[in-house]
């Protein structure tokens, strides 16, 4: 968080003289020393009631910073904007939030502000109060709300779409209240202002979680405990989720360990609710932090209550030369040597093998029939709703796509993969599980996209079967009334057994979305790319510029160019394009074999009407059209052919 109050106002900036900028720098000083005299003979004088320091702040932002009530009716006599934002969106009316000061709240309310205006972070005046544990002002302002109470408490800070990707912002005053260690104004939201328990912000996070989250300032946490504990067994007896975690993966016991509070632990444990062995993303257990953390009677406890001792945690206690430690952990089933497990599984995938065996061979956290750890180690891509991580679903080895529950990519995703579960040409879904806010899709785990396979693979890649495999993924998913919407070399992906499978279908749209013609045409124009880019081995890049001529773009050095630029034409041509037209290009001459192509010849030859060259058959004049142009490439046909021995020149 970006603190809107307590942060001092700096010296002023872009003002447009030395002189101004004086004035406006003694008017700041004036009013954090509390000096009405000599702040109303610098307006008298001419100092700008409005004018800005750095970040924004104005007279009127430092006068309700400094809670002083007689200075901040001076200013607005005087013009001062009472609707005035910071460079952060911090208005007045929010800062008096953060003071706590109930007389300014209900000033500037007079003044036009909104009981719900909030600054660029998503912060209205209560989530402030709240924060600063200030409870005059949170049941003033809570007074004061629409007659929709509760819906206006249990209001999540609202952030910017970008943001919201990320998983910021959806914090409630109830989590702000606990995760600062307010005790009573925890007790006001719940009791008096039914403040919801169960609500999480964009993260999952429930007040449990927040209040049980590390400090801002680690210096603070033993004397932060006291009140934390209060906090958690209220929450908890009001029926908070245990079985939540953190942006990190971290349960509440795991929390508890961090903040090396015993009665934390003991309280979570007394639910029955928790899962003892679960592991953050980091892979490290409750047990495993109150070990390295050196705290030995959490560890008994911890152990006593079924806590699994067999993961290595006998290394850190002999790191912290802590011989009790080690006695208790060997006592619980540690080994005495930290030599990893054999290696009895072996991974199907080559290229992730270290990280997958390294999470089998870890009790790493499940959700449903997946096991997965959130943690950089694991992840294969990055993505805009939370990434690609490695994982087992139901012992298989998968790669899980998260979503934001509920989003248009993950429905789309859902949508295209339920339609095209049993077609050999696309990733495969194998389940799916919620976790938190999240929506975890668990697909086939391949080795390397296109990109990277035509650019690290050393031996010769088969660019007709790429090319041919591509064309009939698209044709099926056409032919199912579907379009990818997202075709590049990223989406398009390569299995173990170099397989190649159509990824990606967050982008996907149906026909009968309506139009269908230009759904097919975008596909149809990514492929003519593709064919461009495969062919070149990525030397011609997929992404050129719009409205360009692909075709052209083909080196007219490479071997078949002229069949190469043909197939092109055909996928991007302005009138082409539906899903039979691309049924037939799978048999188009570029697919033929080094066979198919002699067959054919020998069977054109054969033809009586070539033979005799009849120049009124259909045949015949399919070959000699449009002799006109270079275009057609089937004008020279009689020099190219021997009739009597059918050579290929």
């Amino acid at each position: 968080m970006e603190a809107t109050g307590n942060s001092q106002p700096a010296a002023p900036n872009g003002c447009r003289n030395g002189t101004a900028a004086a004035t406006v720098s003694q008017l700041h000083d004036a009013i954090k020393k509390g000096s009405v005299k000599t702040v109303r003979q610098l307006l008298e004088e001419g100092a700008d009631v409005n004018s800005k320091v750095e970040g924004g702040w104005t007279p009127l932002h430092s006068a309700v910073q400094a809670d002083q009530e007689e200075i901040v009716n001076l200013l607005l006599e005087q013009g001062a904007d009472p609707r005035a934002r910071k460079d952060n969106g911090a208005t007045p009316f929010i800062i008096a939030g953060i003071v706590g000061n109930v007389s300014l709240l209900e000033l500037f309310l007079s003044k036009g502000s909104e009981i719900n205006e909030k600054d660029n972070n998503g912060f209205t005046a209560f989530m402030e109060a709240a924060w600063y544990g200030k409870e005059k002002a949170l049941k003033f302002l809570y007074e004061n709300f629409s007659d929709e109470k509760e819906m206006d408490v249990n209001l999540g800070r609202m952030v910017s779409t970008q943001q919201r990707q990320v998983y910021k912002g959806g914090e409630t005053a109830l989590m702000d209240a606990a995760r600062n260690g307010h005790l009573s104004a925890v007790k006001t939201l719940v009791k008096e202002m039914r403040a919801s328990v169960h609500a999480c912000d964009n993260f999952g996070r429930n007040a449990l979680i927040h209040a049980l989250r590390l400090p801002l300032k680690r210096n603070t946490i033993r004397r932060q405990n006291k009140n934390i504990e209060q906090i958690v067994s209220f929450l908890l007896d009001c029926g908070a989720d245990v079985t939540g975690r953190d942006e990190n993966g971290k349960t509440s016991l795991i929390l508890a360990a961090e903040r090396q509070s015993q009665d934390l632990v003991e309280l979570l444990l007394k639910t029955g609710k928790v899962d003892i062995n679960a592991m953050g993303n980091d892979g490290k257990t409750a047990l495993k932090i109150a070990v390295e953390y050196d705290h030995e009677e959490i560890a008994k406890l911890l152990c006593e209550n079924g806590a699994r001792a067999d993961c290595n945690d006998i290394s850190a206690a002999k790191e912290n030369y802590n011989n009790e430690m080690v006695a208790l952990l060997l006592k619980y089933g540690a080994t005495a040597t930290n030599n990893q497990p054999p290696r009895e599984w072996e991974p199907t995938s080559k290229r992730w093998g270290e990280q997958l065996w390294r999470l089998h061979s870890i009790n790493s956290p499940q959700i449903g029939k997946l096991n997965i750890i959130f943690d950089e180690y694991y992840c294969i891509e990055s993505t805009s709703e939370g990434g690609i991580y490695l994982g087992f679903h139901a012992g298989k080895e998968v790669a899980v796509k998260r979503f934001l529950l509920g989003s248009d990519k993950a429905k789309r995703e859902s949508m295209c993969l339920s339609h095209c579960h049993s077609n050999r040409h696309m990733v495969k879904l194998f389940g799916t599980e919620t976790h938190g806010n999240c929506q975890l899709f668990c697909l086939s785990l391949c080795e390397s996209n296109l990109e990277d396979h035509l650019s690290k693979s050393a031996q010769a890649v088969n660019n007709h079967n790429i090319l041919k495999t591509l064309l009939e993924a698209v044709r099926d998913l056409h032919s199912l009334e579907l379009g990818h919407g997202d075709l590049h070399p990223r989406n398009i992906l390569i299995d173990a057994d170099d397989k190649v499978l159509l990824a990606d279908f967050d982008k996907s749209s149906s026909f009968a979305e309506g139009q269908r013609e230009l759904i097919i045409k975008e596909d149809l124009e990514a492929l003519g790319r593709l064919v461009l880019y495969v062919v070149t081995r990525g030397e011609v890049p997929f992404d050129g510029p719009d409205g360009e001529n692909v075709s052209a773009r083909c080196p007219t050095d490479l071997q078949g160019h002229l069949e190469i630029e043909d197939l092109i034409r055909s996928l991007v041509s302005p009138h082409g394009g539906n899903s039979v037209q691309l049924g037939d290009l799978i048999h188009h001459p570029f697919f033929w074999t080094c066979e198919s192509r002699f067959e054919f010849l020998v069977d054109v030859g054969n033809n009586p009407d070539i033979e005799k060259y009849n120049a009124g058959s259909q045949i015949v004049k399919a070959l000699n059209c449009n002799k006109a142009t270079t275009e057609k490439h089937f004008h020279q046909w009689t020099r190219k052919v021997s009739f009597n021995q059918l050579i290929i020149y």
